[in-house]
């Protein structure tokens, strides 16, 4: 019996366990739903204003007597507690909603309650110091003045201060309740101050200048006051315009061909100055993100990890437009790695995707876990130029990027970038982003500070910008007018160099403050796809862009360069070794992201603006939701740019450099010593490559590289197409044909095939 009865004894429990892990199982799918559930944080944003709003609707009538019997007692009410100050209440209320539907994680601020108070019983205070101190409890309870409440708050300190003290230290306590209601300095209060008043004496400033402009028919405005116009416009300061003089130039002979000697840039026209752009040109912003149950995600995460053995908790959450950034806090002995490996396993437990893990966030002893948000809001290039940051730069060649995981904007300047390589596949917000890069220095400068190229394969993305006065030469589509200014862009380069080598300067910035008459502008070099231009003239483009790179930060000219194909044969090893600022948006795999960055992550953004930053003085890309720019707005930019300004076109950027230095930078007539045996040899065998003058004479890669090169700046072959062959344009003449034997070569040219009778006549 003991036998048969031990294994029931033993088998009992477990039917009993798994009945009960059932039954709780099921309790749990039974909870009750609707009434219970907590409210979530998108209600409350909404019901909380409301009825906050309702109270300050109701409260405001009854101080005028419109809200009937409930008013009249809320009136009496508010009377006797705040006595004159209860006119204010309403207005507090009203702030009090705002802040709390600005609040997106709805958390408790407790200097928010803190400010209200100390701002009733200061104001109330303040508004009970002039009566004497027998005076002051009649006056109270009955509600005049200050109330009940100034009572509570003035009688002590009046009693114990006196007037002279009491005043100074209420005015104190009502400025420190404004702080900590909208949360600023005093620093931030002036600077406040400072760029409303600076906006108003813009504007004045603008009207004057327009009614003098405009009263004065066919007059011009006087040069001083064109000046002083310009010096406050420019919150910079540093890029103040004046009006230029042409650099005289040396006569040339009516049909000369174009000499060696890069001619300088036209020199713009002389007109009184036009404002820069107001930013009611740009759409506010009015969309907000949405990160979903803080709390709960937050748990999640940590639950999560526990489950794989890791411990950690929660510190800090900062939403973005994009995305939210739980800050996680491992516990000692946890090792990075092992968090970085759960993002899929994450990614399930909060059904979120893609989910991207930044270990460690840089200056912080905490892993950053970025789900995405709910509702994604958009972030629009007037917030970012009307922000403090932008307004306080130092440079007028400040880029609006977007902001990052925290709602902090970003900006580059791009000479200290000084280039920017910008990649992502189709539809990511390449073209877009290069939109509001482009919008962002026309908001800070004129036509005189500033020139563009623009070259636009696809012929529909930057075409809207022609007839613009910054840029230099319309929208180039077609590939030899890109290599042609390419090209002329580096003579550009070294003019200048040979400019600021004369004056003893070392960059733009302190030739333009020694010349001052003849200040150099900027020049950008935008191209919006890359790998089309690679695709036909690779080794030309690569070496114009690499020359480029290396040496034109100095002068002021910058290149931006943008592909949406991330590949190694487009963006190759030396030209990112040149431009180290670069910009990925979304790609497919990660080895795109590698090739972009040189690390992964950009196969896990979201699209649509959702970038990775990385320059030379980062050490890991940072995460950046870009600004968006609506083709209206692009539109509006440029139409006030083209309302009052025709563009000035140089039409030796697009032509053919005869004698122009190669990309390589050889100068001139100092050929190769090997140049004209290379020219026998190409003009002998009829085609032209790097690998045929290897072979013949002994060379290696670069140096036949470079005397083919020589050889199209000299006209005799033709530019590179791709894996066609160069064109042969120079050919020998009959004679040396006839002196080597090569008659077959003298056939050719004249499209004949060689008949008996032929040599007779070529003896003679």
């Amino acid at each position: 019996m003991p036998i048969r009865t031990s294994p029931q004894r033993h088998s009992d429990p477990q039917p009993q366990r798994r009945q009960r892990a059932t039954r709780v199982v099921y309790e749990k799918h039974q909870e009750p739903r609707g009434i219970s559930k907590p409210l979530s944080t998108e209600t409350k944003r909404i019901l909380i204003p409301i009825i906050l709003g309702l109270a300050a609707l109701l409260s405001g009538l009854s101080l005028f007597g419109a809200a009937g019997i409930v008013g009249e007692f809320i009136n009496n009410f508010l009377s006797l507690i705040f006595g004159v100050t209860r006119f204010v209440v309403p207005i507090l209320l009203i702030i009090w909603a705002v802040l709390i539907e600005r609040d997106e994680q709805l958390e408790r601020k407790s200097h928010h309650v803190i400010g209200f108070v100390l701002f009733l019983l200061s104001a109330n205070g303040l508004a009970h110091v002039s009566i004497p101190l027998a005076d002051m409890i009649d006056t109270g309870v009955q509600g005049y003045r200050g109330g009940i409440v100034g009572l509570i708050f003035a009688y002590p300190l009046l009693r114990f201060t006196g007037i002279y003290a009491a005043a100074p230290i209420l005015i104190i306590f009502l400025l420190m309740s404004i702080m900590l209601i909208f949360n600023f300095t005093i620093s931030g209060l002036a600077n406040f101050m400072h760029a409303v008043c600076g906006r108003v004496w813009r504007w004045f400033a603008d009207s004057v200048m327009y009614t003098r402009t405009t009263v004065a028919t066919g007059e011009e405005p006087l040069p001083e006051i064109s000046q002083h116009r310009l010096a406050t416009a420019d919150d910079a300061a540093e890029n103040d315009v004046e009006e230029e003089e042409e650099v005289v130039a040396e006569p040339q002979a009516a049909g000369d061909p174009i000499s060696g000697k890069q001619e300088p840039l036209p020199m713009p026209r002389k007109h009184s100055f036009k404002p820069l752009p107001a930013f009611d040109l740009l759409l506010a912003n009015k969309s907000k993100a949405t990160a979903g149950d803080i709390k709960s995600n937050g748990q999640t995460i940590v639950d999560t990890l526990k489950q794989f053995g890791i411990g950690s908790e929660l510190a800090e959450v900062r939403t973005g437009p994009t995305v939210t950034q739980y800050a996680i806090h491992p516990n000692k002995g946890v090792k990075v790695a092992r968090i970085m490996a759960l993002s899929n396993d994450l990614a399930l437990a909060l059904a979120a995707h893609p989910i991207r893990i930044e270990a460690p966030i840089p200056g912080k002893p905490y892993v950053g876990i970025e789900v995405p948000n709910e509702r994604v809001a958009l972030v629009t290039l007037r917030e970012l130029l009307e922000a403090e940051e932008f307004q306080r730069r130092s440079s007028n060649m400040h880029m609006a990027l977007g902001k990052d995981v925290a709602g902090k904007v970003w900006f580059a300047d791009i000479t200290k970038m000084p280039h920017l390589l910008v990649a992502g596949s189709t539809g990511s917000g390449k073209t877009v982003c290069l939109n509001t890069l482009i919008l962002s220095l026309l908001y800070q400068n004129t036509d005189e500070t500033l020139k563009l190229i623009m070259v636009d394969p696809k012929r529909v993305e930057l075409t809207m910008y022609n007839g613009l006065p910054h840029l230099l030469t319309p929208v180039i589509t077609d590939m030899t007018r890109c290599i042609n200014a390419l090209k002329w862009t580096i003579s550009e380069m070294e003019r200048r160099y040979d400019l600021l080598s004369k004056v003893g300067s070392r960059d733009i910035a302190s030739y333009n403050k020694r010349v001052p008459q003849e200040k150099l502008p900027f020049i950008v070099f935008v191209i919006d796809e890359l790998a089309d231009l690679m695709m036909q003239a690779g080794a030309e483009v690569e070496g114009g862009i690499v020359r480029l790179a290396q040496m034109s930060r100095a002068v002021g000219i910058h290149l931006i360069v943008a592909t949406q194909r991330p590949s190694v044969d487009v963006i190759t090893g030396i030209m990112k070794a040149n431009i180290p600022a670069r910009i990925a948006f979304s790609v497919a795999s990660i080895t795109d992201s590698r090739t972009i960055l040189d690390s992964a992550g950009a196969e896990k953004l979201l699209g649509r603006g959702d970038m990775l930053l990385q320059t030379a003085d980062m050490s890991k890309p940072k995460r950046i939701q870009g600004a968006f720019v609506s083709e209206d707005e692009m539109k509006k930019v440029v139409d006030y740019w083209k309302a009052d300004s025709a563009p000035e076109y140089n039409p030796l950027v697009v032509e053919k450099q005869a004698h122009s230095s190669t990309v390589f930078g050889d100068k001139g007539e100092e050929h190769d010593p090997l140049f004209e045996e290379a020219k026998e040899v190409v003009l002998e065998s009829g085609k032209a490559s790097t690998s045929l003058l290897q072979r013949r004479l002994k060379l290696g890669y670069a140096r036949a590289a470079r005397i083919i090169d020589e050889l199209e700046a000299a006209g005799i072959v033709g530019p590179g197409d791709g894996a066609k062959p160069r064109e042969i344009l120079a050919l020998k003449s009959a004679d040396d044909i006839i002196k080597n034997g090569n008659t077959e070569m003298l056939d050719a040219m004249d499209g004949e095939t060689p008949v008996e009778g032929d040599e007779e006549s070529n003896d003679e």
